[in-house]
């Protein structure tokens, strides 16, 4: 009974460990050379915003920003009116804001890219397979 005990629990261990959630190197290599008009049709990328800026030397960020905003309030109290129209406020709220993202960041020159780096901020962690690489035409769910 322990050794079949053990024997699950090994083939479990070995199983999460063969398919890791996170970012894999063949997707972000799968985009390097691709020209723009990959992303600009991909099913996943035209979905979410993008924003675009420029390096000085020519080279164009896309980034395509996967996230949301999250806030957090705590404390509370009031207002209370006196005498004479005067009122004395009693009250303290502290509130906390983040935006939890993955920021698809796409590096780009003369209409091809040149490198992709996936960024998580706020605490986001960023995840990748094979429906976000360039030939990709299928449904996706990354969640």
């Amino acid at each position: 009974m322990r050794f079949s005990l053990l024997l699950v629990v090994i083939f479990l261990t070995a199983g999460c460990a063969t398919t890791p959630m996170g970012v894999r190197q063949q997707d972000l290599d799968s985009w390097v050379g691709e020209p723009v008009s990959s992303l600009e049709l991909h099913p996943f990328f035209i979905t979410v915003p993008v924003v675009k800026t420029k390096a000085s030397n020519g080279t164009e960020i896309w980034n395509y920003v996967n996230g949301t905003n999250s806030q957090s309030c705590s404390g509370g109290g009031g207002v209370f009116s006196g005498y004479a129209n005067t009122a004395n406020y009693n009250a303290f709220t502290n509130c906390m804001s983040r935006v939890m993202a993955c920021n698809n960041i796409f590096y780009i020159k003369d209409g091809l890219v040149m490198r992709y780096v996936p960024v998580g901020t706020g605490g986001a962690r960023c995840y990748t397979n094979e429906a976000l690489q360039p030939d990709f035409r299928g449904s996706i769910n990354l969640y």
